[in-house]
């Protein structure tokens, strides 16, 4: 048997996808135990980068999440060059009309207002669509007087649609702030990355801030500005763990304890009725 033919026979049966490569230490993990520790490298750690849909299996109640305004697209406002095709290559790629996800759900029984961002979608970056759809899950928490947590993961402003896009920052800004004038928790949690005109805005106004390991987070990448202003950062200087020595973010919590922290917030400060009943 040729060398051909026996790569050919030892490779009959093996599903594709099975194994998968670390990006921080190169080991390579069995896909099925991956998924058992919630995408995190057994060997070194390292947080993978969720898809929407694989973080709200991971967070809510099985069959409780309600999505809302899933059918949401971007009108393309300035009609930006090429801008249309690449929002139609990631619709087919993840399945999403754009990168926020929305709806209610329970986590142990607890009723909150779930969003999640999907990096895989334009990099996650907000344009006018994240705004409106942050605006309405954070309306909908004020009117059932329910939580909202937020997990952000995104590369900043959607240049595609310019001012339109900066606009949400103050937008987004605006609704956090009734938020909090209802009295209505509003939990973040930072992904890896959660960086520009996001951070600047409704990411840095949650009651209570957390964060994942390692998360890149900050305003500015190490990147840019040591190109911009030809200084060299400090090793970590836009991790989680930098942002919570230096007071931006209240907790760093691996993945597997992260939801029942979350439980315990949500029972200690989830909103009472008139009545005092939950």
């Amino acid at each position: 048997m040729t060398q051909q033919g026996r790569e050919n026979r030892a490779g009959e049966g093996v599903p594709d996808g099975l194994w998968a490569k670390c990006l921080q230490c190169g080991n390579m993990l069995y896909q099925p135990e991956l998924r058992d520790e919630l995408y995190v490298c057994r060997h070194c750690g390292h947080h993978r980068r969720l898809t929407a849909r694989e973080r709200i299996a991971i967070t809510a109640d099985d069959g409780s999440f309600h999505e809302r305004d899933a059918d949401m697209r971007t009108t393309d406002p300035l009609g930006f060059p090429g801008y249309r095709e690449k929002l139609r290559e990631d619709e087919e790629n993840t399945g999403l009309r754009d990168c926020f996800v929305w709806g209610e759900c329970t986590i142990e029984g607890l009723p909150a207002a779930l969003a999640v961002m999907d990096f895989s979608f334009r990099g996650g970056s907000m344009g006018a669509v994240v705004g409106e759809k942050f605006a309405r899950a954070a309306e909908h928490a004020i009117a059932r007087r329910i939580p909202l947590l937020l997990f952000a993961c995104s590369g900043g402003a959607r240049m595609q649609e310019g001012i339109v896009s900066l606009l949400q920052m103050a937008k987004t800004s605006a609704v956090a702030g009734e938020l909090n004038r209802s009295h209505v928790p509003f939990f973040m949690i930072y992904t890896d990355p959660t960086t520009a005109g996001v951070f600047a805005s409704f990411a840095s106004l949650g009651d209570i801030t957390i964060a994942e390991p390692k998360a890149l987070v900050g305003f500015a990448g190490p990147r840019v500005i040591e190109r911009a202003f030809k200084i060299k950062l400090p090793p970590g200087s836009h991790t989680a763990e930098f942002q919570y020595e230096h007071g931006m973010v209240d907790i760093v919590v691996p993945r597997r304890q992260l939801r029942p922290l979350l439980v315990r917030l949500l029972r200690l400060l989830s909103p009472r009725g008139e009545e005092g009943e939950p």
